[in-house]
Parts: structure tokens; C-alpha cells; sequence
């Protein structure tokens, strides 16, 4: 044990494993607002600010993050796919340290379907009488078919969710590497990594910090020059 702290590298920054944890939190609280009687649309609705924020602040860093957190560091192409399966290695016949290959589809697949799933919502209604934010920019009839592909959306993500939770327990139980644990301390041991692998280096939290800011003045001033949603009858 001593001898694997020793070896243990910082690998995920604070800003990326604040936004998975967010995440996490923001889309069970949409669920739950959705499904609890009672007037909770409007924490719905923050909750979905939040996944639309936080999606989009890590898209953004994706690009100027550091190391493991950018795209280029962990999308991988075909080859690099099926060469994983055979061997759990990259082309070097390494240990992979940040993302694997599979794991990187989940990922852009996560946070595509997220931003989508926030996005539609921002137009969607409740079919009794709340709307979201930016219902005035849309007639009702096309609020109502955006209000359909966000619930059923939402089944996709839970069936991808389903499939996220069920591979870190079989990385956990059969390959006997814990993917749970470093998104929470930031930090992998040594015996699951290549030889040589380094320390990120500093988190960068005052930058992801600011890109969320800036993102988050962006959503709000959008959300306060929409139109007003005018009544509506189904």
C-alpha cells in the first residue's frame, strides 16, 4: 500500500471532478422535481440551468482544460477502440491514464445528450399551465413536440447512465481498477498507470471558474430578454 500511494499520480483537476459530481446531482434533481407533486417546476428549471451550465463549461473545457481533461488527450478513433478491447492499452501498449477509449465515447455522448436535454427544455412546458424559460420564442404546437423529445430523451440518459454505473462497477469488481475513487480525490495509483506518468499540475479552478461565469452571464441575460410566454390552452 505504501508503495502505491508513493506512485500515485494527480490526474483529474478539481474543475472536472466538481462537474461530474454536479452533474450527477443536477440531473437527479431534475428528476425529482419533475416527479414530486407540488409546485417544484421552478426548481425543474434551475436544475436544468445547471446541467446546461455545467455541460457547457465542460465542453469548453474540453479544449483549455488541463492534461486529461482536453478531448485531444482521450477521443480516440476506430483503430484505437478495438485495440483497447484487445489489450486494454494505447498504440504504445501502455496503460491508459486519463480517459480510455470507451470510456471518451461516454463522455461526448453524456455531454451531448445533456446539453440537448437542457436546451429542449428551456423551450418545453408542463402541459398544465408552467412553461420554460424561452416558450415565448416558440408557437405551442412546437413547444409540445420539444416538450415530447425532452421526455424521451430523458430515457436515453438513464439507459446511458444505467450503462456508465454498471461499467465502473465491472472495472471495479473484474478488472480490478477503481474509476469511482479518482473522480473524487483526482488522484490514480501508481500501479495503474504507465511508467513515468506525471502530476497534472495545478487544477486552473480560477479559469473553469471564470469560463462557467461568463457562460452562466451569457444564459442569464438570454433568459431575461425572452419574450413572454403568452397563455396557452391544450
Amino acid at each position: 500500500m505504501a508503495g502505491t500511494e508513493q506512485g500515485a499520480r494527480q490526474v483529474w483537476d478539481l474543475p472536472v471532478r466538481l462537474m461530474h459530481w454536479g452533474l450527477v446531482l443536477a440531473v437527479l434533481g431534475s428528476w425529482l422535481t419533475r416527479k414530486l407533486e407540488g409546485d417544484w417546476f421552478a426548481w425543474h428549471i434551475r436544475c436544468g440551468y445547471a446541467v446546461l451550465l455545467i455541460a457547457a463549461t465542460r465542453i469548453v473545457w474540453g479544449f483549455v482544460g488541463t492534461r486529461h481533461a482536453r478531448f485531444s488527450d482521450f477521443v480516440r478513433g476506430p483503430s484505437a477502440i478495438l485495440r483497447y478491447l484487445r489489450d486494454g492499452t494505447d498504440a504504445a501498449g501502455q496503460r491508459i491514464v486519463g480517459h480510455n477509449p470507451l470510456g471518451a465515447l461516454m463522455v461526448l455522448a453524456m455531454l451531448a445528450m445533456l446539453l440537448a436535454q437542457a436546451t429542449l427544455g428551456l423551450f418545453a412546458n408542463d402541459q398544465v399551465f408552467s412553461t420554460g424559460p424561452l416558450y415565448g420564442y416558440v408557437s405551442a404546437a412546437t413547444s409540445d413536440r420539444l416538450t415530447s423529445l425532452h421526455k424521451q430523451l430523458f430515457d436515453v440518459i438513464v439507459a446511458a447512465i444505467v450503462v456508465h454505473v454498471v461499467a465502473a462497477v465491472f472495472y471495479l469488481l473484474v478488472r480490478r481498477e477503481n474509476l469511482i475513487l479518482p473522480m473524487v480525490t483526482g488522484r490514480k495509483p501508481g500501479e495503474s498507470l504507465p511508467p513515468g506518468a506525471t502530476d497534472i499540475g495545478p487544477s486552473r479552478t480560477l479559469l473553469a471558474a471564470a469560463i462557467a461565469a461568463a457562460l452562466g452571464a451569457l444564459l442569464w441575460w438570454v433568459v431575461r430578454n425572452a419574450p413572454e410566454a403568452s397563455l396557452f390552452a391544450f
